[in-house]
């Protein structure tokens, strides 16, 4: 019974090895990948968002996953903010947003939304609806204001329903 126990972590130190060797010479090399993306984990992403928001304010975002908590940031109309990160090894890394508008909070142009800016399942997943994305850039939807869309290079892209609640 030891035999087939100690062939077990042999197996699995194998595999394990050679994962850890591929990843890193995915990593280290200046060509590009042969793996598409989304396929591995510990893949490189990059999140930009863009103030699009049609009144001309301020955005407030504050983006948070279980392990990183990005703090708030305040994006003037016009401008982008970025963050990067790695798709962790159990392929559920995600970040949540909050985006805020109009200064006054409760007032009656003040708007308040809750988005999952990443998640493997929709930006990493290669047999999703959508594309795995390595780069993804989100605007605000100028003609509702409770939408988000990930923008494709081509201007073409998704849009999103943002939700009122965390």
């Amino acid at each position: 019974m030891a035999s087939i126990t100690n062939s077990h972590f042999i197996l699995l130190f194998l595999i394990f090895s050679t994962f850890i060797v591929f990843t890193l010479a995915l990593d280290l090399s200046d060509v590009a990948a042969e793996a598409p993306d989304g396929l591995l984990p510990l893949s490189k992403k990059h999140v930009v968002i863009r103030n699009t928001v049609t009144n001309g304010e301020v955005l407030n975002i504050h983006c948070k996953s279980s392990e990183d908590d990005l703090g708030h940031i305040r994006l003037k109309h016009g401008h982008t903010w970025d963050f990067r990160f790695r798709v962790n090894i159990s392929l559920s890394t995600y970040f949540r947003c909050h985006f805020w508008w109009n200064s006054v909070p409760g007032g009656p142009n003040y708007y308040s939304y809750w988005f999952d800016i990443f998640t493997v399942y929709r930006d990493d997943n290669p047999f999703g609806r959508y594309p795995v994305c390595e780069e993804c850039v989100w605007e605000m939807y100028e003609l509702r204001q409770n939408y988000i869309c990930r923008i494709n290079r081509d201007k073409s892209g998704w849009c999103f329903r943002m939700d009122i609640e965390p």
